[in-house]
């Protein structure tokens, strides 16, 4: 049987980082405005529902709380461990609380923002291409769902263009970049379906309360 004390020595970040994931910082402003934001505009938790509901201003701070709760797990862990497996433990984590959060009965977010912060400092080229890509697809679409998945296909095939040049292939950053990748696709299912049938919303600044099914 493992010690367990070492293995919380190690990997105490893991554990926090969950728990820091999981503070749903969508919900918790719609709370403070008065509303459950998962019953109005998309249903979702996250940032992108929270601006189109609550305005701009909660918005935007929604996005950096939901940045900084990937991101600053991981840079404890990178500045307690030298583990990558660890560090991508603790991102992963970060990630996955965020989705499936334990406060609303493991039901969350979609991700995107929290796993921006969590890839980071882990893969901080991948991260930039991701970016832009999401940026220049928004931009032509007007689909932030459209973007988020291009965003995601673009990591992993940005880490294999970078392994390729350096001509050393890190399996773990990059099995943690696939993951990455087929878990935002996965969360964004249902965006897909309405996609497909042309009943997605775009992103405009004037927003509709309607709940999408």
């Amino acid at each position: 049987m493992p010690d367990l004390s070492i293995l919380f020595h190690d990997y105490w970040t893991v554990l926090v980082a969950y728990v820091v994931g999981a503070t749903p910082f969508g919900f918790l402003a719609g709370k403070a405005k008065g509303i459950d934001i998962r019953e109005h505009g998309s249903g979702n938790i996250g940032a992108t529902n929270v601006l189109r509901v609550l305005g701009k201003p909660v918005g935007i701070t929604v996005l950096v709380l939901d940045v900084m709760k990937g991101l600053v797990p991981v840079i404890i862990a990178k500045l307690v461990s030298d583990s990558s497996l660890v560090q991508i433990a603790t991102a992963m984590a970060a990630i996955l609380g965020h989705n499936y959060t334990f406060w609303l009965g493991f039901k969350g977010g979609k991700g995107i923002a929290t796993t921006g912060g969590a890839i980071l400092p882990i893969m901080p080229w991948a991260l930039i291409a991701a970016v832009l890509g999401w940026i220049i697809v928004l931009k032509i679409s007007r689909y932030v769902s459209l973007a988020s998945i291009a965003a995601a296909l673009i990591i992993p095939l940005t880490l294999v263009v970078e392994n390729l040049i350096t001509g050393t292939w890190e399996w773990n950053i990059f099995g943690f970049g696939m993951f990455v990748c087929l878990l935002a696709i996965w969360k964004h299912r249902s965006n897909i379906r309405r996609l497909i049938r042309g009943e997605e919303n775009r992103f405009a600044k004037k927003t509709s309360s309607r709940k999408t099914p």
